[in-house]
């Protein structure tokens, strides 16, 4: 048995939803997140030592990071390539943009978003009043001189992938979709331009596909970045 170690409003609901599109067996374990924090809770360090999710057990395995944890999956179960590329050519197109996609949710889209979110917070956050002012000017300045930029960067580079082909990989959905629909969903649930027609378009695809909406009931309520 697959077993998911789920933390609420995280980057594990990809799995879950992996996982019902697969049409897999599998338990959930929940953690729920500090409320005041927002950090996850001790318990999960006893699972990895990094304390974080998604973390998923197979076959006596701990498995962690979202892209290692789609790709091993896949490889294992997706004999029929429902949710990825063949594994042959390893150099055809659509398997290269899969490939890429599943690194760069991560490793380029998420940073400026997850920068975003805490110079937005620190602007907000209970501190001496003479403190504030000073810390607020870093934080905007922060916002507006690199944050700001590098997060238009990203965003008007995925409109732009998402104007040439339906989904990110090529014209079907596969799991790259799944592993961008995180920075892809926080984004927008902070956008306030409305300038991203083609991300709304991905965003309302993905909400539809009913695995998606199993792996909500699965999981419980799922709100992004806000």
């Amino acid at each position: 048995m697959i077993k998911v170690h789920h933390l609420n409003n995280s980057r594990s609901q990809r799995v879950l939803w992996l996982l019902e599109e697969l049409e897999l067996p599998y338990e959930v374990i929940r953690y729920q997140r500090d409320p005041k924090t927002m950090l996850a809770p001790k318990e999960l360090r006893a699972i990895h030592p990094l304390g974080k999710s998604p973390v998923v057990e197979l076959d006596g395995q701990v498995l962690a990071e979202s892209a290692a944890i789609i790709e091993t999956l896949t490889e294992r179960y997706d004999s029929e390539h429902r949710v990825s590329p063949p594994l042959q050519p390893l150099e055809g197109e659509e398997r290269m943009r899969y490939r890429y996609w599943l690194h760069y949710a991560e490793g380029s889209a998420m940073p400026p978003l997850l920068l975003s979110l805490v110079f937005s917070r620190l602007k907000q956050a209970p501190m001496p009043f003479f403190v504030r002012p000073v810390a607020r000017g870093i934080a905007d300045k922060a916002l507006s001189s690199f944050v700001g930029p590098q997060l238009k960067l990203h965003l008007d580079y995925i409109e732009s992938e998402l104007g040439q082909r339906a989904w990110f990989a090529g014209e079907r959905f596969t799991a790259a979709d799944i592993q961008m629909s995180f920075p892809v969903e926080a984004a927008m649930a902070r956008a306030k331009d409305g300038q991203r027609p083609r991300m709304q378009a991905f965003v309302e695809r993905i909400q539809a596909r009913p695995a998606y909406q199993r792996a909500l009931e699965k999981g419980g309520p799922y709100s992004l970045l806000s």
